[in-house]
């Protein structure tokens, strides 16, 4: 198996990983790009995110792995909206 396609195999498993897991997280994507891997979307808790990350540096480890998961704020405003 080459490297590429071990590293195809590893973003599989991790896929299925996020996917099955407690966490069940369907919404991040995971894309190769060049030598390493890049994850991003948005998640509903930063204790989510840093689970996500701890699975990907598990599953990923010795690839290059880049990030940009973004936690959702829920919280209703502290203001009024002002439209004119």
């Amino acid at each position: 198996m080459s490297g590429a396609d071990t590293a195809e195999y590893r973003i599989a498993h991790l896929r299925d990983r996020l996917a099955s897991e407690d966490i069940a997280e369907l919404g991040v994507r995971i894309e190769q790009r060049g030598a390493g891997v890049m994850l991003y979307g948005t998640v509903s808790t930063v204790a989510c995110r840093n689970e996500i990350l701890r699975i990907a540096q598990d599953e990923l480890s010795g690839l290059p792995l880049h990030e940009d998961l973004v936690v959702a704020v829920t919280d209703a405003p502290n203001h009024p909206e002002e439209l004119s």
